[in-house]
């Protein structure tokens, strides 16, 4: 496994327990459903986090965040519709992002909530 591919992975344990320190309780890590992957899905209280981790170990130019395309909105959204009807939810759903930045000195962790809508 690369480098980057141990850093993501790495990245997403660090937002599951970055997001059980917050209150959040994780009902699902990598939940796959045809060509759409969420990173995790959480819940707090009546809403239902679905969370993108975006992990770095370098500070680009552009802001992690913004990696985010309009095709992997679809993607997420349809991942989420799916988990939402298989398990018969009804929850207030909010799409997140959780970016890491790592360099040798420290660690950043910003959780942005309700980083995007589907209209």
């Amino acid at each position: 496994m690369g480098k980057h591919n141990e850093f993501g992975k790495e990245g997403e344990q660090m937002a599951t327990d970055f997001l059980r320190a917050k209150g959040y309780r994780i009902m699902y890590k990598n939940y796959r459903y045809l060509k759409s992957e969420i990173d995790i899905i959480a819940q707090l209280g009546n809403v239902l986090a679905i969370v993108e981790v975006r992990a770095r170990s370098n500070d680009q130019i552009i802001p992690i965040a913004e990696t985010i395309t309009k095709k992997k909105i679809k993607l997420l959204v349809l991942g989420a519709d799916h988990y939402i009807m298989e398990n018969d939810l009804d929850l207030e759903v909010r799409f997140d992002v959780i970016t890491i930045l790592k360099n040798r000195y420290k660690c950043e962790i910003e959780h942005l909530e309700a980083a995007f809508y589907h209209f």
